[in-house]
C-alpha cells in the first residue's frame, strides 16, 4: 500500500490522503484548503482524478468534502462512500461554499480597479455541486464491511465528531485470509458532547493515520465551557450589551443551541433573545431532527419528548433583511452567525456593529487556523478592517475550547491506546508543532513510534 497526503499534512486544512492498494486507487476526504492555505486550491490537482475508483468520505466538513465538486470536473467518475446524514450535510454545504465562492468573486471583481487584483474565479458553482452529488453513490451504514475489491474492504465506526461522522478502517486480505489493518482517523469527537455519541474504540491496526488538531493541550470540561459562556452571557446582557458568537453552521450551532435550551428550562439564561443568523445553519438544524438515530441516548431521549433544539425566545432569521434588523437591537440579543472563522458571512456585519462597544461580548467556541481574522483577534489585535473600515476591538473577548468537536491530547491518546501495537502512527490534520507535542506525547505515553508526513510525500506500506 502506498500513501500520500494531498492536505490535512502539517496543516489542519484541506484533508486529502490518496492510497493505492494493488490494482485499487482511493482518496480519503478531498477538502477545501483555508487560511493561509486557500490558495493551494487552485493548484493542479497533483493526481488525476479519472483513476481514482473510490471517494472516502469521513464527514461533511467543508475542509474534508469542499473539493469534491472540483474533483469531478476534472474527470472523477467514480463512488463516493460516506454515511447517510454524511450525504445529506454535504450536499447544503457544498452548495453553500459555492454561493459564497461567487459572492467573494463578485465583490472581488467589483474593487478590482482599485485593487488592480485580478480574483482566482469561482472553484466551481452550483451546477457542479448538483453534478458532484449524482457520484454519491454508497450510503455505508457503520459496521458494516464492504468489500472494494479482491482482498481490499472498508468499515465505518462512529468517530463521534459531527452527526454521521466516521473513521476509516481499511483492510487488506492475503491468500491465506491474513490481513493488515489501516485507520485513517478523519476528525475524533471530543467526549462527553451533546447530540453525538462518544468516538467508538477502533480496532487493534498495523498503522493509524491520526489527527491532532489538539494535540498540543487538554480541553476544559464541556461542564466548565458551559459555565464559560453563561458568564459571557451574564457579563453582556447585564451591561446593556449583545453577545456575538461566530459559529460553524455544522454541529456548533446545534451544540449551542442544545445548551442554551438548557439554561432557559434551567431558569439561568437572563432575559434575551436568541438570533440563529444562517440560513445554512437553520437548514442543517432542520436536517438534524431528521436523523435522530445518530443522536446519543440523551439527546433521542429529550428528542421524544421535544426538539432538542428549540426554545421559545429563538428566531431563525434566513432573509438578508431580517439579519439586517438585527443591527437595530443595542442590547440583550445573542447572535450565533457564521462563519466561525470570520472569514465572510453576516458575523462581520454583527461584529462591526459590537466589537468597538466595551459592554459587548465577542466568544469564540471553534478553532481558528493561522491566517484568519478569527486568529487575529485572540492574538490581541486591538483593531481589525471590516468591509474597509478600521473598527475598535473594545468588546470582552472569550475563547471556549471545550466546545470543540475535536478531541484533545488525552482523548486522542486514550483513543489511539487501543489499536494494539501499531507499526507506525503517522500524524495529521494539525500544525506542525502541535503535531510535534503530540508526537513526543504518543512517544512517551504509548511507546509507538510516529512520523508527521510533508504535504506530498509517499508513504510505502
Amino acid at each position: 500500500m502506498k500513501v500520500i497526503p494531498y492536505g490535512g499534512a502539517k496543516t489542519v486544512t484541506g484533508s486529502c490522503y490518496y492510497v493505492e492498494v494493488r490494482d485499487l486507487k482511493l482518496l480519503i476526504d478531498c477538502g477545501l484548503f483555508q487560511g493561509l492555505e486557500e490558495e493551494k486550491n487552485y493548484k493542479p490537482l497533483p493526481f488525476d482524478p479519472k483513476e481514482i475508483d473510490y471517494l472516502i468520505l469521513t464527514h461533511a466538513h467543508i475542509d474534508h468534502c469542499g473539493r469534491i465538486p472540483l474533483l469531478v470536473k476534472e474527470g472523477f467518475r467514480g463512488k463516493v462512500i460516506c454515511t447517510e446524514p454524511t450525504e445529506k450535510l454535504a450536499r447544503l454545504m457544498l452548495l453553500d461554499a459555492s454561493k459564497v465562492m461567487y459572492e467573494h468573486y463578485k465583490n472581488a471583481l467589483r474593487k478590482l480597479p482599485r485593487t488592480g487584483k485580478v480574483p482566482n474565479p469561482p472553484l466551481y458553482e452550483e451546477y457542479d455541486v448538483l453534478e458532484a452529488m449524482e457520484y454519491f453513490k454508497i450510503r455505508l451504514p457503520y459496521y458494516q464491511e464492504m468489500n472494494l475489491s479482491r482482498g481490499v474492504s472498508l468499515m465505518f465506526r462512529d468517530s463521534g465528531h459531527i452527526l454521521g461522522s466516521a473513521f476509516v478502517e481499511l483492510m487488506v486480505y492475503d491468500e491465506d485470509k491474513k490481513h493488515k489493518r489501516v485507520i485513517f482517523s478523519g476528525d475524533l469527537g471530543n467526549k462527553r458532547k451533546p447530540i453525538v455519541n462518544d468516538p467508538d474504540k477502533p480496532s487493534q491496526a498495523d498503522y493509524v493515520f491520526m489527527e491532532g488538531t489538539y494535540g498540543d493541550r487538554n480541553h476544559k470540561s464541556f461542564e466548565e465551557s458551559k459555565q464559560e459562556l453563561l458568564e459571557a452571557i451574564e457579563y453582556a446582557i447585564g451591561r446593556g450589551g449583545n453577545v456575538i458568537i461566530p459559529s460553524y453552521a455544522l454541529e456548533r450551532a446545534q451544540e449551542l443551541l442544545f445548551v442554551l435550551r438548557e439554561f432557559y428550562e434551567e431558569g439561568r439564561l437572563p432575559k434575551c433573545e436568541i438570533f440563529l443568523d444562517s440560513p445554512l445553519a437553520i437548514s442543517i438544524t432542520r436536517l438534524f431532527t431528521s436523523h435522530p438515530e445518530y443522536y446519543d441516548r440523551e439527546t433521542y431521549r429529550i428528542f421524544l419528548e421535544r426538539n432538542p433544539f428549540e426554545l421559545p425566545n429563538l428566531h431563525f432569521t434566513k432573509e438578508v433583511e431580517e439579519s439586517k434588523a438585527i443591527n437595530s437591537i443595542t442590547s440583550g440579543a445573542i447572535i450565533i452567525a457564521g462563519s466561525g472563522m470570520l472569514n465572510g458571512g453576516r458575523v462581520l456585519h454583527h461584529l462591526k456593529h459590537n466589537l468597538w462597544r466595551e459592554e459587548c461580548a465577542l466568544v469564540f467556541v471553534g478553532f481558528q487556523p493561522a491566517g484568519t481574522l478569527g486568529r487575529r483577534i485572540i492574538e490581541g489585535a486591538e483593531s481589525i478592517k471590516i468591509f474597509g473600515e478600521d473598527i475598535a476591538v473594545r468588546a470582552k473577548v472569550y475563547t471556549i475550547n471545550g466546545f470543540s468537536s475535536h478531541a484533545d491530547q488525552s482523548g486522542l491518546l486514550e483513543w489511539l491506546s487501543f489499536t494494539g501495537k501499531p507499526e507506525r502512527v503517522f500524524l495529521v490534520h494539525g500544525e506542525e508543532e502541535k503535531l510535534q507535542v503530540l508526537s513526543k506525547a504518543v512517544q512517551e505515553n504509548l511507546g509507538f513510534k510516529t512520523h508527521i508526513p510533508g504535504f506530498g510525500e509517499v508513504l510505502e506500506l
